[in-house]
């Protein structure tokens, strides 16, 4: 199998599953004990919390360990939800949101709270004039993705925040699909809130971060004991911290390497060359995530896409909701033709696609061209 379904999930990488090892077979103390074995817990946990910190350019105790980007989007938008409920009711999202903060913003529309759901352009991208004219005297949250999963745009976050910070509006995003692939650097983002993922920057599945900035206080999602500063209670996962903390720390290294946008980029060349005008791209077409092409396939099925490339792990669209029979949320908001929907193939790469890999794929799509001329003739 080739793997080009990077933006679904990474594979841990080996200096992180390494460095987790140890915290699995010996240094397996409760960080909250303390004697010797907690204290190194103890210790391993906070280290991994300034290596997040660190690459998201923020001070150690604004990060708070979660499970995952779903946990820590739903901690925001909850936890505002009802810590500044005496302020108001109103929620401002857009509609190409991931399920973890549309489905929140969901629930909360049906105990009493309004959310508003900005449409994006045909690039799918969130104009921030928008959001200014959505705020009212009684919103509370602004939340929007940082880069988006399937088409990899990424949102005007920072002109976003400066209106927030005007209107005097806490501002969160989900940048699960964003941090370790592009700078994500709270002090340029202007952000209350950001959420991540581990398992989309090569650490495992089941651990997340939230950075919540100095001097905001919501009420917490997990009730218990007093664990991460009495803002999520729960035994710390320190095998996981630790990953999420290398990932970050190897994430930082190689943030300017630019290996695989210049992969990317040769790989739509080539695709331009051999479909020319049958193929589209659907997103912004620069300022997206250097790994991401959301290509439509003009005259052709994703199935027949997907039958051509069988070897080839690839996807029509986020893995959180695979095997949906609608249409994508985010492809409906961007206006796409109903006869193209049917079209589009996502494709993600990561660290260790090679040249050769896209070259087969490249040749397999070949393939595809030359028995769908041999039909038609």
């Amino acid at each position: 199998m080739i793997y080009l379904d990077y933006n679904a999930t990474t594979p841990i990488d080996k200096s992180v599953a390494d460095v987790m090892l140890p915290y699995i077979q010996t240094n397996f103390g409760n960080p909250s004990s303390s004697h010797e074995y907690g204290i190194k817990a103890k210790k391993a946990v906070e280290t991994a919390r300034e290596q997040v910190a660190n690459l998201l350019g923020v001070k150690p105790f604004e990060i708070l360990f979660t499970s995952g980007g779903s946990e820590s989007n739903n901690t925001v938008i909850k936890g505002v939800a009802h810590s500044f409920r005496s302020k108001g009711n109103h929620i401002i999202t857009s509609q190409i949101e991931h399920p973890a903060v549309l489905n929140p913003c969901q629930f909360l529309e049906k105990n009493g709270y309004e959310i508003t759901y900005i449409p994006v352009d045909r690039y799918g991208s969130v104009l921030p004039s928008d959001i200014e004219k959505a705020i009212t005297s009684k919103t509370i949250l602004v939340t929007i993705m940082h880069a988006n999963n399937e088409t990899g745009t990424i949102q005007p976050i920072s002109n976003i925040s400066i209106i927030c910070r005007k209107k005097g509006v806490l501002f969160h995003t989900d940048a699960a699909q964003s941090v370790g692939k592009i700078p994500s650097r709270v002090d340029e983002l202007g952000v209350d809130f950001l959420s991540i993922a581990g398992h989309k920057l090569y650490a495992p599945k089941g651990i997340g971060a939230l950075y919540i900035r100095d001097g905001i206080a919501i009420e917490p999602l997990i009730h218990g004991a007093g664990h991460e500063n009495g803002r999520r209670a729960g035994t710390e996962n320190v095998i996981f911290d630790v990953g999420l903390g290398h990932a970050c720390l190897l994430a930082q290294t190689l943030l300017h390497d630019n290996t695989v946008r210049d992969l990317t980029n040769r790989f739509y060349r080539e695709l331009q060359t051999l479909f020319g005008n049958r193929i589209r791209l659907n997103g912004h077409p620069e300022n997206r995530l250097p790994n991401t092409l959301y290509i439509s396939f003009l005259g052709y099925s994703s199935d027949a896409v997907h039958k051509a490339l069988a070897h080839v792990a690839i996807s029509t669209g986020s893995a959180c909701h695979s095997g949906a029979t609608t249409i994508s949320p985010v492809l409906k908001a961007m206006g796409l033709a109903p006869e193209e929907v049917g079209t589009v193939i996502r494709f993600s790469l990561g660290r260790l696609t090679t040249q050769n890999e896209i070259d087969v794929v490249l040749d397999n799509l070949a393939d595809l061209i030359n028995e769908s001329n041999d039909y038609s003739i």
